[in-house]
């Protein structure tokens, strides 16, 4: 078992979520239920499925989480474009989150890159 916390990207991609949180509060409110909701969740996904991870007692349980939260990034990365083009952004508010959350996306991918030359 690993102790998420210590993990740079859990967090940063904690920290990610609570600017995505703070950032949609500005959408509009016929959204709440639509890209509002579907973008905190996916991102929300990458730092709970880094925890449970690193919550499970092995190395392929890990693997298949961190996997998990890669999918879930992918999916908010594409989600911050669609809000960006809805003018839900404006482009300098997009392009930091997009650049975080590529950042964390290539930190996720080293750490199971190494997993996986480990095991």
């Amino acid at each position: 078992m690993r102790d998420f916390r210590e993990l740079d990207f859990w967090k940063r991609s904690h920290e990610l979520t609570l600017e995505i949180y703070a950032v949609t509060r500005q959408f509009p409110k016929e959204e709440k239920f639509g890209l509002t909701s579907q973008l905190r969740r996916s991102m929300m996904s990458i730092p709970s499925n880094i925890a449970e991870g690193c919550g499970r007692n092995s190395i392929p349980d890990l693997g298949r989480f961190l996997d998990i939260a890669m999918g879930s990034a992918s999916e908010a990365e594409y989600q911050l474009l669609l809000a960006k083009d809805l003018n839900y952004l404006p482009t300098n508010c997009f392009e930091e989150l997009s650049i975080e959350l590529i950042a964390i996306r290539k930190m996720l991918n080293e750490y199971i890159q190494k997993l996986r030359a480990n095991n």
